[in-house]
């Protein structure tokens, strides 16, 4: 964004993605798709609900944002969206039910069909 009021809420949107959603989705991501339950050590298998709910409560934020808007700042695709998108357009491998989202499936499907996205399989 150009103005003032778009970059603080660019910068909101960076700050929730680093303290709210990727230690929680990305996290889980890596320990179930990568690591496996199974050699998950006895604290981070206690730290699995709490990190499911916190990262179910950072999608429903997104989802309810995203109600009515096209980009989660202002009129145009910023940069609050790419940093979002990383681990958001992943979280099924986490088992987080994205179809729960409506909002952030339409707003990941935007994305993907933007000029220059490139998928990460490409």
């Amino acid at each position: 964004p150009d103005d003032r009021f778009g970059k603080a809420q660019a910068l909101r949107w960076m700050f929730f993605e680093q303290y709210s959603h990727e230690p929680n989705i990305a996290t889980l991501r890596f320990w179930l798709a990568f690591v496996g339950e199974a050699h998950l050590s006895a604290q981070q298998r206690a730290m699995l609900p709490a990190k499911r709910i916190a990262g179910e409560d950072a999608l429903d934020l997104m989802d309810e944002h995203l109600a009515g808007r096209e980009w989660l700042v202002g009129s145009a695709f910023s940069l609050a969206d790419i940093c979002l998108f990383a681990y958001t357009h992943v979280a099924d491998e986490a088992d987080f039910d994205l179809e729960l989202y409506p909002n952030v499936i339409a707003w990941m499907e935007r994305i993907m069909l933007l000029p220059k996205h490139v998928p990460m399989d490409a």
